[in-house]
């Protein structure tokens, strides 16, 4: 933890440089069964060439608004720092034909086209697969992700002051503001330093965001995002928990 950091982009960076080999996110769909765990090192890079993506093919420059409409998903995850990267503003499920652009899932795909600007389809399939038929209309980003480089530098720095994330119960936070509430939820979570979280929240306000990545980024510990939880039994639940390391509970 570093207590300059002002963005979320900045806490990935001090993730990044106090240890890239740990667990930072893990990804399980207990309905496909299958489990996705990213390296701090790993994270970091799909969100350069997200960011990347963004800002030299999508032509996203700070202060755009972007419609996430995308559901808890450890790709979620990666755009949700790539616009802080980029200091694009993320507005969870937010209204398409307001936004400068739109990132969805399969879906979510008829909203989307409702924005005028860029418009980026995820298919979320297992390992990040592309789409079997591309949708009318959208880049298929893992199609377009992977040729990105490996390094990310905006073309103009990120006002932690500035708006950066917008929220569905209501409410416009600055890239501060956001550190600051992680920060302050961790604390009461009781996370710290190798914290391990295990979270079943949606991705559907501040509570799943906080839970499912923010808190655990901002104590420095790893988080376990599970959003169909409900599908296994208790014991199986427990030997989740007891394989997982998890240390910490939310949903």
């Amino acid at each position: 933890m570093n207590d300059s950091d002002r963005t979320p982009a900045d806490l990935l960076r001090t993730a990044l440089s106090d240890d890239p080999s740990r667990p930072l996110v893990t990804y399980y769909d207990d309905a496909t069964g299958e489990r996705v765990e990213l390296s701090v090192k790993t994270f970091d890079n799909w969100v350069a060439k997200t960011a990347n993506l963004l800002q030299d093919e999508l032509s996203a420059e700070p202060g755009d608004r972007l419609a996430l409409l995308l559901p808890a998903h450890w790709q979620t995850a990666v755009w949700l720092l790539a616009c802080s990267s980029v200091g694009v503003v993320a507005e969870l499920g937010g209204d398409a034909a307001r936004a400068d652009l739109a990132v969805s899932g399969p879906d979510t795909l008829e909203a989307a086209r409702a924005c005028s600007g860029e418009r980026v389809g995820l298919s979320l399939r297992p390992m990040g697969g592309r789409f079997p038929q591309p949708p009318d209309g959208f880049v298929d980003y893992a199609v377009e992700v992977p040729g990105q480089g490996d390094q990310f530098a905006p073309y103009a720095p990120v006002d932690p002051d500035a708006p950066a994330l917008v929220l569905p119960e209501g409410g416009e936070l600055t890239g501060a503001q956001v550190v600051e509430r992680a920060r302050a939820d961790a604390m009461a979570r009781g996370l710290g330093p190798g914290a391990r979280l295990l979270s079943a929240l949606p991705y559907d306000g501040w509570d799943g965001l906080s839970a499912g990545l923010l808190a655990p980024l901002a104590a420095g510990g790893s988080v376990v995002l599970a959003p169909r939880l409900e599908r296994l039994d208790a014991a199986s639940l427990e030997q989740r928990k007891e394989n997982e390391r998890v240390t910490h509970t939310a949903g």
